[in-house]
């Protein structure tokens, strides 16, 4: 039930995310999911990707610090409180959330939600046994 991130270190300049996306595209590689998070200097781009493996290798061969973190998907129904429902769970469980970000897809309704948590086997176990759908990487790549 782990999905592999990737992480890419981002000098903070212009035309560095450009680079990124014009590698993955030109690489076939499509993202499924993405945050950033910058500082004055430098960002840590992470990506959910539909070839995790390639584009980890594309990346690093272009010059770029590269690195795979696990995290874990949880499908929620995209309506007030679909969130808060998971959140309460791996609350009750006392799993500290370091960080998380989400995309919707309106055609099925649901947004994929993307934690990265301390305790990752513990929480993917307290959301199955909720009733959550935590997505495996093969689901989340075809997302």
């Amino acid at each position: 039930m782990k999905v592999k991130q990737i992480s890419i270190f981002l000098e903070n300049k212009s035309g560095r995310l450009a680079q990124v996306t014009e590698i993955l595209g030109e690489n076939n590689i499509n993202i499924r999911a993405l945050s950033i998070a910058d500082t004055t200097d430098f960002g840590i781009l992470r990506l959910i990707v539909n070839e995790p493996d390639k584009a980890y290798r594309v990346l690093k061969e272009a010059g770029f610090t590269v690195s795979f973190t696990d995290v874990i998907a949880v499908e929620v129904t995209d309506k007030p409180g679909g969130l808060a429902k998971v959140l309460k769970v791996l609350d009750r469980a006392g799993i500290n959330i370091e960080y998380l970000y989400a995309f919707v897809q309106k055609t099925a309704n649901a947004a994929l939600v993307v934690f990265r948590v301390e305790q990752l086997e513990e929480a993917v176990k307290v959301l199955l046994a909720s009733g959550a759908h935590v997505m495996s990487g093969d689901e989340v790549y075809k997302f």
